[in-house]
């Protein structure tokens, strides 16, 4: 056991009644392959701990570095126990006790109801934000502003979800439909969620564009933990007994012991499902539209859009010492290793060359390289997954 866990009931500052900034705590889940993203993602190096934006920092690194001016040195992070030595030399600011290790990936529902709880037995009055740790935002400034928004919203008693304004008709996310304008203090742009809506067609998405009614689900939450422990009692009363048994534990010497017992026991569900669109039905969640520029980065062609690694020509270089030729040529180079790739006369092509495997597609198909891991999956074919 730690005496360095994340709380602010040591702050001068935070009571129930004090600031909301003050009772703000981040939770960065890092979890997820990110098979689209084959063969530089992989089981045992995911893409939140690349650089796949060419900026020298990891998408794991950025994440946290975004957060620290609203959370300071107050955050949790969740990843798969594979990962923690790389998450720990990337994150040497964090204690151990505020690292959350899956022994096997649950879905977002346990890992953020973990979080959840966690940080409730330690204070009941914290409002948490759930970050991913695998998106690109810029700038931070719009960032902090919208957060800042939500955490005031969060204190007024909603489950708050930051929705960014789609730019384009998307049928990669999910979207949210906002309503009436909810007038609170701190949050002038706070509006009550109608709906969550599925990935839609392109025809449909383009008039949810022209409608100017929805917004892109990035899947932040910013909430009081009790209001979320709550709505996760309420509709998954399982998963909501698990998460709590081990939050007890969580700050003695039985949290190891306790974990290993019930974490495999817990049913996979995503945090939408198991409290968002419940709590929504209900009324009690608000969304905050974020102008920022927001990506999941997805695929590869997501790789290319974020363009601020460095240009050869009309192709985007990614990689220490990748070593590039191009004529006549566009797309994106995503390079592992020292070899020379030559492009000529071909547009639109992404290159992921890595020692053990080599994707080459047009940037079109990006989605598709799913199935090349489920066929490589099936074959028998695991060494380079």
């Amino acid at each position: 056991m730690t005496t360095d866990k994340v709380t602010r009931q040591d702050s001068p500052q935070h009571s129930a009644q004090g600031s909301a900034l003050d009772r703000f705590i981040a939770v960065i889940p890092a979890g997820g392959v990110g098979t689209r993203l084959w063969p530089l993602s992989r089981a045992a190096a995911p893409k939140f701990l690349h650089d796949l934006t060419g900026s020298g920092s990891t998408l794991l690194r950025s994440t946290y570095d975004r957060l620290e001016p609203l959370a300071g040195k107050h955050m949790l992070v969740v990843t798969g126990m594979a990962h923690r030595d790389a998450v720990c030399r990337q994150l040497p600011e964090i204690d151990d006790a505020d690292l959350v290790l899956e022994s096997e990936p649950k879905d977002s529902g346990a890992a953020i109801g973990l979080a959840a709880a966690i940080l409730h037995e330690r204070d009941p009055d914290t409002i948490m934000g759930s970050f991913a740790a695998d998106q690109v935002i810029s700038p931070d400034g719009l960032f902090h502003d919208a957060v800042r928004e939500a955490i005031h919203a969060a204190a007024a008693g909603k489950i708050v979800t930051i929705g960014i304004k789609p730019t384009h008709p998307s049928t990669g996310f999910g979207y949210i439909r906002a309503g009436k304008n909810l007038g609170v203090g701190g949050a002038p742009s706070a509006q009550a969620v109608v709906e969550f809506v599925e990935k839609p067609s392109e025809e449909v998405a383009q008039e949810y564009l022209d409608s100017g009614e929805y917004v892109w689900n990035a899947g932040m939450f910013v909430a009081p933990v009790s209001l979320m422990l709550k709505h996760l009692e309420a509709n998954q009363p399982e998963l909501f007994a698990g998460v709590q048994e081990i939050a007890r534990a969580w700050d003695t010497p039985q949290r190891d012991e306790v974990k290993a017992r019930v974490w495999p026991t817990l049913p996979k569900i995503a945090i939408d499902y198991a409290v968002a669109e419940p709590a929504a039905a209900a009324g009690d969640v608000a969304v905050v539209p974020g102008t920022f520029r927001w990506d999941d980065v997805g695929d590869f062609a997501s790789v290319g859009r974020l363009n601020s690694a460095k240009e050869v020509k009309d192709v985007t270089v990614i990689g220490d010492g990748a070593r590039v030729f191009t004529e006549d040529a566009s797309g994106v180079v995503v390079s592992d290793t020292k070899r020379v790739i030559a492009l000529i006369g071909i547009k639109d092509v992404v290159v992921v060359d890595t020692p053990d495997a080599l994707l080459v597609m047009h940037k079109e198909h990006s989605q598709r390289v799913k199935q090349a891991v489920d066929a490589l999956k099936a074959s028998g074919d695991t060494d380079v997954l």
